[in-house]
């Protein structure tokens, strides 16, 4: 049986590039090529149908850069055609990402009739000083307003993404973060830890007074703990929800499942019968992306998964969730005997890392999520 099919859609750009960010995102300026970029990614859609082969569309993100950069009218085209060539479900939950600084007094309820249902919105931090560090270009009103103006849309879907073990940050400062947002009652909110990333400014020039290792944990235990008091489920290690607010398109990348890619520097995955899968990319660069579409016969090249490969990333996936996996699932996604896996997993058990569930499910421990990267490094091939 295959697994679900998801789509999603890059559009590069952003206002500024933030210096934490890793992402293919792109400075726009006033030869922003929207309208070429839109042509490209609609022929980039015709040729996704392919690998589709008639399987249902679940989900759709679109991701970037900064999507509330284009208009509703550009994010409805996109979407028609989306609906033009692939089949989506009836429930298909459509997400956009969007910076609450980008979004016009009014516009969201032109997204929601454009076909958005579910909204990810940037906030990072409800601390003006801490904003500016990061380089964004809202500020904590302009998070209010967009929250409040997603409500007043009729978005009941809502995720809005903080981050925490910011420059010079104290606990105090990290829960208030944390009150602030929860005083604005969002049903989904992305919880994650400030990293500094290869090719990223902080990288290069890391900022003062990052918070160690020891103060970063008490943080992030203080503020779980607040989110869980008020009723969210972490259900995987950064993502927080209220009931039956779990982002669908998310739990299939975490659940190994397949995903079709628009856009530039976009990423696919594709299964075949016999858990068989192919990985393929589309050119980064925005440019060379539009030249390459804009060509009669383009396809991307795919990359065959090797089997040991299909159990890493299953693993380095699955481990992300609360609710970890069982053994007939890693079978059935991998195409692997789970016997490859057991002498890893019951290492892991002995330090503490996973623990066994009933019914052949295995899950990691507060250790386990603590000490993530090297839990998953343990099933590299």
């Amino acid at each position: 049986m295959l697994p679900p099919l998801s789509l999603y859609i890059h559009l590069p750009w952003c206002v500024r590039k933030c210096p934490y960010c890793d992402f293919n995102s792109h400075r726009a300026g006033e030869h922003t090529q929207k309208k070429r970029y839109l042509l490209a990614l609609e022929k980039d859609l015709q040729r996704e149908a392919a690998l589709a082969n008639g399987r249902v569309v679940e989900t759709i993100f679109l991701g970037g850069g900064t999507p509330s950069l284009f208009t509703p009218d550009e994010i409805g085209n996109v979407l028609h055609a989306c609906g033009k060539f692939l089949q989506l479900s009836d429930d298909c939950e459509i997400t956009m990402e969007a910076n609450p600084g980008t979004v016009e007094r009014g516009a969201l309820s032109a997204y929601r009739q454009s076909g958005i249902n579910r909204l990810s919105l940037g906030a990072q931090s409800f601390n003006a000083e801490m904003l500016k560090v990061l380089g964004r270009i809202h500020g904590p009103d302009d998070i209010y307003v967009a929250c409040n103006e997603a409500a007043a849309a009729g978005f009941d879907s809502v995720n809005v993404d903080l981050m925490f073990a910011l420059p010079g940050q104290s606990l105090s400062a990290a829960i208030a973060d944390v009150d602030a947002l929860l005083a604005l009652a969002p049903p989904h909110i992305s919880y994650y830890q400030l990293t500094l990333e290869p090719n990223t400014v902080f990288f290069k020039r890391p900022p003062p007074n990052i918070p160690d290792d020891d103060l970063a944990w008490e943080i992030q235990q203080a503020c779980h703990e607040r989110l869980a008091q008020a009723g969210f489920e972490c259900y995987e290690i950064s993502a927080f929800a209220q009931p039956g607010h779990q982002c669908r398109h998310n739990l299939n990348y975490w659940s190994f499942g397949d995903y079709l890619a628009a856009g530039a520097g976009a990423h696919g995955k594709i299964t075949r019968a016999g858990a068989a899968a192919w990985r393929y990319k589309k050119p980064a660069n925005p440019l060379l992306y539009m030249e390459w579409a804009e060509k009669e016969a383009a396809s991307p090249a795919m990359t065959p998964i090797e089997a040991a490969d299909r159990g890493f990333e299953f693993m380095l996936n699955k481990l992300r969730l609360s609710e970890g996996f069982t053994e007939a699932e890693f079978t059935s996604k991998t195409g692997q005997d789970f016997v490859e896996l057991a002498a890893t997993l019951a290492g892991a058990e002995a330090d503490g890392l996973v623990e066994r569930q009933p019914g052949d499910r295995w899950r990691p421990t507060q250790d386990g999520f603590r000490l993530l990267n090297d839990l998953q490094a343990r099933f590299l091939p």
